[in-house]
């Protein structure tokens, strides 16, 4: 058998951590030098086909890797905005779509994007962002670009509103009935319009979350249902957590779908489309805010890059009534 020299092993990591800290630590890396690729995955094991949009860095790798969940009605356009910011830091980002509580159940109605928004269609995601991890590292045993160059040690979980449920859920979260959904590939995650639930104690339901996690609300972030208003009971979930790697940000002002992650504004509508007329006001700054806070908080937990951290929230540019808390 060959001999694995610990020593050698250890600084070949410390190397590539250092490698992709160095592309995250730039500043100077403009869109046009990010790559997007519209691609559909096959998961063999459960016929399933899974629309993907990947953002792959113009600068030179190692990357750390983030998946991103959209939310219930969405699509693989979702979270563009911080897709877009990350990958210009140097992250290889990967935006999958879920067949079941996506776009064309949002076409279908109401009555049946409610219906959507179920377990089983929370189990399908999770086993959707498993098999993306499974590919992600078969393409990279047999040695194709850009996946050779993608950090396997260094992934990071993020989502909206049902993506940020599903985020939750591989983060740790505890359900009353189903087994774990744990999911130990990640290392850190961001959960933007987090969900808690009155009916269970916060501190039961993610005392288990172990791992960084970022919670990212603000004041209008209510339920597109009408079940509440406010994102009060989405900031719970940053109190439930384990304290030393947690973390809330909560902007005022900020709606439902200043947390999407949309480039272009949606207009204001009726139901599940109408919008804050504060939050449209503020949509630039809020998604300023959020893709450069989200972007520090990767450069932290996937590159180790803490000073980075510290110093970028100093300067985040939070306006009176927003608020940064860490425990």
């Amino acid at each position: 058998m060959p001999h694995h020299d610990p020593t050698r092993r250890h600084c070949l990591a410390r190397a590539a951590a250092l490698a992709a800290l160095s592309v995250l630590s730039s500043t100077n890396v403009h869109a046009q030098d990010t790559h997007v690729l519209d691609e559909t995955w096959h998961d063999a094991a459960r016929s399933r086909e899974l629309p993907m949009r990947i953002r792959v860095p113009g600068t030179p790798g190692p990357w750390p890797v983030v998946v991103y969940s959209h939310g219930l009605g969405g699509s693989r356009a979702g979270g563009d905005a911080w897709g877009e910011a990350w990958c210009r830091a140097g992250v290889l980002v990967l935006h999958v779509q879920h067949p079941g509580s996506d776009g064309a159940v949002f076409r279908q109605g109401m009555q049946a994007l409610r219906a959507a928004a179920n377990a089983e269609q929370l189990f399908n995601r999770v086993a959707d962002v498993r098999f993306v991890l499974d590919e992600l590292a078969r393409r990279q045993r047999n040695g194709a670009a850009p996946w050779l160059h993608a950090r396997l040690e260094a992934i990071g979980m993020a989502g909206h509103s049902f993506g940020a449920r599903t985020t939750q859920a591989l983060a740790g979260e505890r359900f009353p009935v189903a087994a774990p959904l744990t999911e130990p590939r990640f290392q850190a995650f961001i959960a933007l319009s987090p969900s808690s639930h009155a009916s269970r104690p916060v501190h039961e339901a993610f005392g288990a979350v172990l791992r960084p996690f970022f919670a990212i609300t603000g004041s209008h972030d209510g339920d597109p249902f009408g079940a509440f208003a406010s994102g009060e009971s989405r900031a719970r979930v940053f109190e439930g957590l384990p304290s030393g790697q947690r973390a809330l940000l909560w902007l005022d002002g900020a709606d439902h779908s200043s947390f999407a992650g949309n480039i272009e504004q949606r207009i204001a509508g009726r139901g599940l489309l109408q919008r804050e007329p504060v939050a449209l006001s503020r949509e630039t700054a809020h998604h300023a805010l959020v893709a450069r806070l989200s972007t520090l908080w990767w450069r932290w937990r996937l590159a180790g890059d803490a000073a980075a951290w510290e110093s970028g929230k100093a300067q985040a540019g939070l306006t009176s009534g927003d608020r940064l808390e860490l425990g």
